[in-house]
This record gives C-alpha cells, structure tokens and sequence, in this order.
C-alpha cells in the first residue's frame, strides 16, 4: 500500500478551463493516475478539468506536463500552459516574459496584467501546417486535435451526446478527437469545446478556440476573432500565409482561485 503524502496545491482557472497546479521544482511529486483522478473529481477531490506540474527544463524556463482529469498525460492545452505561465510568475519562477516547454514544444509567453491573483496572458501557438476541411467540418491540430463544426444554434445541442459521438468515431481512433460546435455572430465567434480526457463539455479550450479561430479564416476570412465561450473571452490573431497559419497568439485571463494542502 502506498504511503500518503501531503500535497501543497494551487487552484488556477483560464477563463472557466480550471486545473490544479503543482511545482514540482519544490516538491517531489509523483502521482498516480489514481492519484490524480481523485484530485480532480469534483465531488470526492479538489475539482479540475486537468492538472499541471511544473518542472525544469533544459530548453525553457520551465517544463509544463499536463493530465486530464483521466489521470493520463495529455497533449498541449492553451489555457493550462496561460494558467502555468500566472502560476510560474507568481511562485518567482519567471518574469512577465517567459518561455517553456509543453506537449508540442517551446511556447513563448507575455503576462500583460498582473493583479496578484489575476492575470491576462499571451500565448504563441504552434504554427499550423496541416489540415483537413470543407464548407461543414475543419479537422487540425492546434497541439491537440480538433474537430470543428458549424451550428445555427449552439444553445441548443447536447454538447455531451454530440460531441461524445464524434469524439469516439472509429476515424479518429485510438485516441479520439476534442470537439467543438461553433456559431458565428456577426465577426465573433460563440464556441462549446467537448474534451477528450475530460470527456464532457469544459467551460472554455485554448487549442479548441485557436482551431475555431482558424476555422473562422477559412470559412469566412476573419483572423482576429473575439471567441466567446461558457468561461469567458478569448481573443485569437494569426496569419495565414498560403496553407499555412503562422504567428497565432492566445489571448485571455487567469486567475488563481485558492490554494490548499491535500493528503493522497
């Protein structure tokens, strides 16, 4: 049987997207998919969509590993690696201007706000090389992969039966896909992410609303959307440069909710 520890932790959320975030340059931590599983179910744990360790890296001012709340270790996630830059900064790690590496690579950073607790972030995204489309879906991997769709009316669809449908269709196995129904409003765009990993709907998605942005582009050719989801808004620029999406920055806020100690 494992012996219990005590886990100092961090409660931090980018515009509704909430993880537990842990410094892993203080403490040793190595936690189980048990583990963590338990720390971010939301009646029996603390309560997040995924959790964050910060560790060194030799490339970057820090390393990012992010789990689902599955306990697996996922792919890059935009408002986590927001979330982990304010984290960073307020434990002394960095300054307002960072760089670490995630899932996918090196990300560049700049905190633009800083009110102790509260933060607005930008965050460089991979550039975009690859992708699949037509006038109803756009399938692209923005660190994660991503389904896009268009709606008429995003309020009404069951985001957990639709997006649970798409998300386990055999194209995309093993691994499955993210999926996100999008409704354009004039030049803004209404978003609704269901997650792999999280397997319901989160309030908001930082790779699901860069892929939306991108839709956006090529559906309609807007490259600076305002993207409005359940958590809050989220701005998105980019270029695009023949097939090509270059220079995309993630916008939005993060806060730090609460801190505490937990034994697991």
């Amino acid at each position: 049987m494992q012996k219990k520890y005590r886990l100092k932790f961090h409660k931090y959320h980018g515009a509704g997207n909430d993880f537990i975030m842990v410094n892993g340059l203080t403490s040793n931590c190595q936690l189980t998919i048990a583990q963590i599983t338990f720390l971010c179910n939301r009646h029996l744990g603390i309560g997040a969509d995924g959790l964050i360790i910060i560790e060194k890296s030799k490339n970057a001012d820090f390393k990012m590993i992010y789990f689902n709340a599955d306990g697996l270790e996922g792919s890059m996630c935009g408002n986590g690696g927001r979330s982990a830059v304010s984290f960073a900064l307020r434990e002394g790690i960095v300054s307002e201007t960072s760089v670490f590496e995630a899932f996918d690579g090196i990300h560049k950073a700049i905190v633009t706000e800083n009110d102790k607790a509260k933060f607005q972030v930008i965050l460089t995204m991979k550039n975009i090389d690859t992708y699949d489309f037509d006038n109803k879906r756009l399938i692209v991997n923005t660190g994660s992969p991503h389904y896009v769709t268009l709606t008429d009316n995003l309020t009404s669809i069951d985001i957990y039966k639709e997006g649970q449908k798409i998300r386990y269709d055999p194209l995309f196995s093993p691994h499955g896909i993210n999926v996100n129904f999008m409704q354009m409003i004039g030049n803004d765009i209404h978003l609704r992410t269901y997650e792999r990993g999280v397997e319901n709907e989160t309030l908001s998605c930082g790779t699901g609303v860069t892929a939306a942005a991108i839709a956006a582009q090529l559906w309609f050719g807007i490259s600076q959307p305002a993207i409005y989801t359940k958590g809050g808004t989220l701005k998105v620029k980019l270029k695009k440069e023949g097939n090509r999406f270059v220079d995309i920055f993630l916008e939005g806020p993060v806060q730090c909710v609460f801190s505490g100690e937990i034994d697991i």
